[in-house]
């Protein structure tokens, strides 16, 4: 089995036939989304997995260089701020090796979702869209989109059609809702087919949030 670096929590069948790789935000583990798998309203004889992996424990500038849960180093929110390329770039290939992981259990790419959370929204987007194989849909929540000047180039022929879903909290303190709105409109000015919702929220998730996102679930997966 394809060595993916990563430690996962897993919800749902052995045999199943879909699949949800969810990445959890920064400081967070993999079982922080875990508990939300029963309120997403899928079919209860839905063969879908969900797999959560946690992040490697890493210094974080941010926050002062304290060592805590991140797929990759933060240097600042700031417009203009550098971004860790490096770190996304080794991030995206752990995020492929679980990927190929799920194709050996018996799902491919084309039937598996690629989601996140905040930072781990942020790789999501990075990793799924420079992904060689077609992918199921791609979610952000509460996110932004990384090195958007350099996706015209970067971005995988295979993900030109792919479904993406998109929400943000309208008062998110963490990442302003126009780092989300940029995100947006950077993916729909790319010809991306992008769902997008707004939420009265914070940098959270709320119930009508999970409704909606288990609803865009069972249309990509054809539940």
């Amino acid at each position: 089995m394809t060595d993916s670096k990563l430690q996962t929590v897993e919800v749902g069948p052995a045999g199943a036939k879909a699949s949800v790789l969810w990445l959890h935000g920064l400081g967070a583990s993999g079982h922080d989304f875990e508990p939300i798998v029963p309120e997403l309203g899928l079919p209860a004889d839905a063969p879908v997995r969900f797999v959560f992996p946690h992040a490697p424990e890493r210094p974080v500038t941010l926050n002062g260089g304290m060592v805590m849960p991140a797929w990759y180093d933060i240097y600042g929110l700031t417009a203009g701020t550098p971004q860790d390329e490096q770190g996304l770039d080794e991030a995206a290939g752990w995020i492929a090796a679980l990927i190929e992981r799920e194709a050996e259990r018996g799902v491919p790419a084309e039937r598996l979702v690629l989601a996140g959370f905040s930072q781990g929204g942020a790789v999501a987007l990075h990793a799924g869209l420079r992904f060689a194989g077609g992918l199921a849909g791609i979610m952000g929540l509460s996110t932004y989109l990384p090195l958007a000047d350099h996706l015209s180039q970067a971005r995988a022929a295979a993900h030109r059609d792919t479904p993406i879903f998109l929400a943000h909290g309208e008062y998110d303190g963490v990442l302003g809702i126009e780092l989300g709105t940029a995100s947006r409109d950077a993916l729909a000015g790319l010809g991306y087919p992008v769902e997008w919702h707004a939420y009265p929220m914070e940098h959270q998730v709320c119930l009508e949030e999970i409704q909606a996102i288990g609803v865009w679930l069972r249309q990509v997966l054809a539940l």
